[in-house]
């Protein structure tokens, strides 16, 4: 299915998981440390300057944000990891994610989000070990590739053999919004779930 990246609209934002309503379509998820990255990806994935907020300041979502396209929504985790907030909205924001992924929800993707230039932090590793255990399927974006010249990028990618558990098993997607690497390949993996679920619902 090709979808028509255009359309793509803001739907909602949660505070709290038992605020969000029930399922009614089949959803992605985007998850990463805070500044990571994923406002900008979502931009860059449905060709759109400011459908996602983009923040210099890290821990700005906080909130579980909804973007629509037929027949998806696009599920924004709050970033994770940021030290300057209290205790009390490091649990909101913990509750929040882990209340959706562990909800009954048809989540058939989470992109999960790395910085390439840094080793992943004990969170991300964290992150991944969960949806590796509870067998989510996911696929790692490497973010801010552009930023790597050649050589430090062969060498990140060797150490992220060491860094991430099961990584040569995973499909690895390295992502820059300044060249637009990753987005097409991005793209057809939202086509093929929104294929399959056409399919499905035949």
């Amino acid at each position: 299915m090709k979808l028509n990246y255009n359309k793509a609209e803001y739907y909602a934002s949660y505070g709290k998981f038992s605020q969000i309503p029930a399922p009614e379509r089949i959803e992605i998820a985007f998850a990463g440390h805070s500044n990571v990255g994923k406002s900008t990806l979502i931009n860059k994935l449905f060709n759109r300057k400011n459908l996602a907020r983009v923040s210099s300041v890290p821990g700005k979502t906080a909130t579980i944000n909804f973007y629509s396209l037929d027949p998806l929504y696009f599920v924004d985790l709050p970033g994770y990891g940021y030290a300057k907030v209290a205790k009390s909205e490091k649990e909101r924001w913990s509750g929040l994610i882990e209340g959706y992924l562990s909800s009954d929800r048809d989540i058939r993707l989470v992109f999960m989000l790395v910085d390439m230039r840094h080793a992943p932090t004990k969170d991300d590793v964290h992150m991944i070990n969960y949806l590796i255990d509870t067998e989510m399927p996911f696929v790692l974006v490497l973010t801010k590739a552009d930023k790597l010249k050649k050589m430090e990028r062969q060498k990140r990618m060797e150490a992220f053999r060491e860094e991430i558990p099961c990584f040569d098993d995973m499909h690895v997607v390295p992502f820059s919004s300044q060249t637009f690497e990753g987005v097409e390949e991005l793209r057809q993996i939202v086509e093929d779930i929104a294929d399959d679920n056409d399919v499905a619902a035949i």
